[in-house]
């Protein structure tokens, strides 16, 4: 399994995640709500039955980017997703 990311192209978060992970040239499969309902729908399915969207539910978040590591688990963090991959490439070094 790869890293997948749901998400929208006009949150900013989102495309500050993308682009980090561009950066360090981690590979990933993006679900853009915009695109196609199905992966709302999917993400829906994570949000609806992961305790780790219940803060941010309580303060009116909708809990993007959602990062699905390679292992199965679901983090709202890409400081997560990017211990995941500790050898990846940063600018500059």
């Amino acid at each position: 399994m790869e890293l997948v990311i749901y998400g929208m192209h006009v949150c900013p978060d989102c495309v500050e995640a993308l682009e980090e992970l561009d950066r360090r040239e981690i590979a990933y499969v993006y679900k853009d709500f915009s695109e196609a309902t199905a992966n709302l729908k999917e993400f829906l399915k994570y949000r609806d039955s992961s305790e780790i969207f219940d803060e941010v539910k309580a303060d009116g978040g909708i809990g993007i980017p959602c990062f699905v590591l390679p292992d199965g688990e679901v983090t709202l963090s890409l400081e997560d997703v990017l211990k995941v991959y500790p050898g990846a490439h940063r600018d500059g070094q």
